[in-house]
């Protein structure tokens, strides 16, 4: 089935360096990005719509954020229907932990995966990039937990380039056998496109594991 381009970014996101964002922005053919700042609820989230807002205006383009802090906010029916007309969806980073508690079963969470399957942009950052995968890396001590799974038998590891080297160890370790781990480093993007093709951009590098070796992007599902 033919879904909406993904994104999995590594973090430090709308910033010098990200030059995925303009092509996104072109394939999404929308001239604006809804931003869902969840992850950043207790770590400012307005500064985190800020910076998108001033990145994306570079890019001659708005940036509008959508405060879904809470649970309560993940089913209330106006911002259910925005994410169900965007073009464009971009996850923060912040705590993955309470990203997926807002949206875990939530009329928000359906109408985003009803997006991507016709066609919407979906971006995740850091938290954003780790909460759309299923199995999810635990960013508390690197072991495993269940992510939302827009994506499956794939985990995140974000800002690879400074992830605990021993933190590293252990997620590969208790990797199921056969799951495929992404590091990827910050201002930089592992893209799906709707064809299913993954692809690298941005300022750094990713590297892909899969039962405790490095293996190609071709063995992404």
């Amino acid at each position: 089935m033919s879904t909406g381009p993904l994104a999995l970014v590594g973090g430090g996101e709308w910033r010098d360096g990200c030059s995925f964002d303009a092509d996104l922005l072109s394939t999404s053919g929308a001239d604006e990005v809804l931003v869902l700042p969840t992850a950043a609820a207790y770590e400012h989230p307005d500064r985190a719509v800020s910076t998108a807002e001033s990145w994306f205006a570079s890019l001659g383009a708005k940036a509008r954020g959508l405060h879904v802090l809470a649970r309560p906010d993940a089913d209330d029916a106006a911002n259910v229907d925005a994410v169900r007309a965007a073009r464009f969806v971009y996850l923060s980073g912040g705590s993955a932990m309470h990203l997926r508690s807002v949206l875990k079963d939530s009329r928000l969470w359906d109408a985003l995966v009803e997006a991507w399957n016709d066609g919407c942009v979906v971006a995740g950052s850091s938290a954003g990039a780790m909460v759309l995968c299923d199995p999810m890396v635990d960013p508390r001590g690197g072991a495993f937990t269940i992510g939302l799974g827009l994506v499956s038998q794939v985990a995140v590891i974000p800002h690879h380039d400074t992830w605990s080297h021993d933190k590293e160890k252990r997620t590969l370790d208790l990797a199921p056998s056969g799951l495929c781990i992404a590091g990827i480093d910050e201002r930089t993007a592992l893209l799906r496109d709707a064809a299913g093709t993954w692809t690298v951009s941005g300022a750094g590098d990713v590297t892909v594991f899969r039962d405790g070796a490095e293996v190609g992007l071709d063995a992404l599902p």
